[in-house]
Order: C-alpha cells, then structure tokens, then sequence
C-alpha cells in the first residue's frame, strides 16, 4: 500500500492553496491508495480574525471538498483533506477533516476535539471543538481513523480508535515552530504508534509559521519518511500485515487492565 503526503505552506486564501496543491500533484505521477494534505489544508488562519475565516469557511458540499473529490476520481487514491467548516455558531468555525474514496464521496468527516489554547495560541477564539471521536472507516483496503495535529497530545484519542480496528491514523497537522517543537512533534508521533500498534501518517504544513517534517510511521515506532523542511510530496510503501504482527508480539491492547484503567484508582493511597 502506498500513501503520499503532500507536505505545503498554505495561503491566505483558497485560491492560492489550490494552485499550490495542484502544482505538487502535476509534478508527481504516481497512483498512491492514499493522498493526504496538512491542517488548514486550504488556509492558514494565522493573524486572522474569526469572522474573514467565517466568510471563507464552506460546508461539506462545498468547492474544497469538491476539488478534493476530484482528486480521488482522477488519481484513483482515497484522499484525507482538512478545511474550516461553518459552524451552527458564528463567527467560529470547525477544523475538520475529511475522508473520501476513490469515486470522490465522503465517507468520514471529523471535527477536531481538542483545540490548541496554549503557548500563546487560542484555537478556540476562532473554532468550535467536535463533540465526537472519528469512528474509523474501511477505505482503499485499510481501516483508517483520523485526528488533528495537537490531539498528538492526547494519548487517548488514538487509542480509542485503534480499540475499534484502526491500521492507520491520518493526523493532518500545522505544527507551529518553536522551541523544541520539531522535537517534541516526532516524539509524540512515534509515541501514538508504538503504544498502538498502528501506522501513524502525518502530512505537516511547511513555511514561515509551520515546521514540515511530515511522517509515516510504522507500528513499531519507526519513521519509514520523512518530509524534512520544504515543499514536496512524501512517499511511503507500507504492509498492513505489520500491524498485526506487531500486536502479536507486543500485545499492548490486550494486556491492558481495562476495568482498572477506566475505574481509576481503588483502595487507599499514601
């Protein structure tokens, strides 16, 4: 199975974002059963206001959505995109990703449901939190489960869907640069896999806010690609059988003491 990750700097609006998209498909041949673009896929919403986000915000049967369809019926991959979605309370909006198969119909939306309000950043003054985990999706021959670049941080959102059969978590990021954020994305990243037992796919924005370095990762931790720095499709081979190899030698999700990690703590503590 092969996956492509396209790894950009977003614009300040649709239109630039497209053509920056199309460039990078128009400049690579291959067929891959997957194609993934970054958070804010079609605008980076830095320094903007909540209602020009409103304004350019769209629903799931808008032009984006549309362009990403278009993407799975000509290249034949199933394609995992992101967009600021209206929501029923304006001026904010949802950060959403998609799933669509190869005919070009969405077949899973999810709305991120941890948003970023630290380091400075409010994520909430500009986007409403989902109230639901993804559910993961059979598509192009995987079960596919998604989350949203800081829900790295959130051991539990991972978890939850590798408990309901997911080989692969798309995680479109924007990952700010900072101090030792390149450092703690990788770590975070190769965490979710190893305690999981899953492919990790991790398309990052790249630019003057964003810090690249896109990702697949296997289920034993390792980074089988990466994107480094720049704008570029990354490319990744991967055996869905390895996931289940990997449970049968470290079967995490099986040794775990269910009754007593949900219950939380019993008896007295010193």
């Amino acid at each position: 199975m092969r996956i492509a990750l396209l790894q950009y700097g977003a614009g300040k609006s649709k239109e630039e974002s497209r053509k920056t998209v199309e460039r990078l498909l128009e400049g690579y041949e291959g067929r891959p059963d997957f194609i993934a673009l970054p958070e804010y896929a079609f605008l980076d919403p830095t320094g903007m206001r909540a209602p020009e986000l409103w304004e350019a915000a769209e629903d799931l049967k808008g032009s984006w959505v549309s362009f990403l369809a278009e993407i799975a019926r000509t290249r034949g991959s199933c394609v995992v995109g992101s967009m600021l979605e209206r929501s029923p309370y304006p001026p904010r909006v949802y950060n959403t990703a998609v799933l669509i198969d190869r005919q070009g119909d969405v077949i899973g939306a999810y709305r991120k449901t941890h948003l970023f309000d630290i380091l400075g950043y409010k994520e909430s003054s500009i986007t409403v939190a989902g109230e639901e985990l993804f559910e993961p999706r059979e598509a192009c021959g995987a079960r596919v489960g998604l989350a949203i670049c800081f829900e790295l941080r959130y051991p539990e959102i991972f978890r939850a869907q590798a408990l309901r059969g997911a080989q692969i978590v798309f995680v479109p990021a924007a990952w700010y640069k900072g101090p030792l954020k390149e450092e703690s994305l990788a770590v975070l990243a190769r965490a979710r896999a190893i305690e999981n037992g899953i492919f990790l796919a991790l398309p990052v924005q790249y630019g003057p806010n964003f810090t690249g370095r896109s990702m697949v990762i296997d289920p034993s931790g390792v980074v089988i690609a990466e994107g480094g720095v720049g704008e570029k499709v990354v490319e990744a081979r991967v055996e869905l059988e390895e996931v289940e190899r990997v449970r049968e030698r470290a079967p995490l999700l099986k040794l775990a003491r269910w009754k007593l990690l949900l219950s939380g703590y019993s008896g007295s503590s010193s």
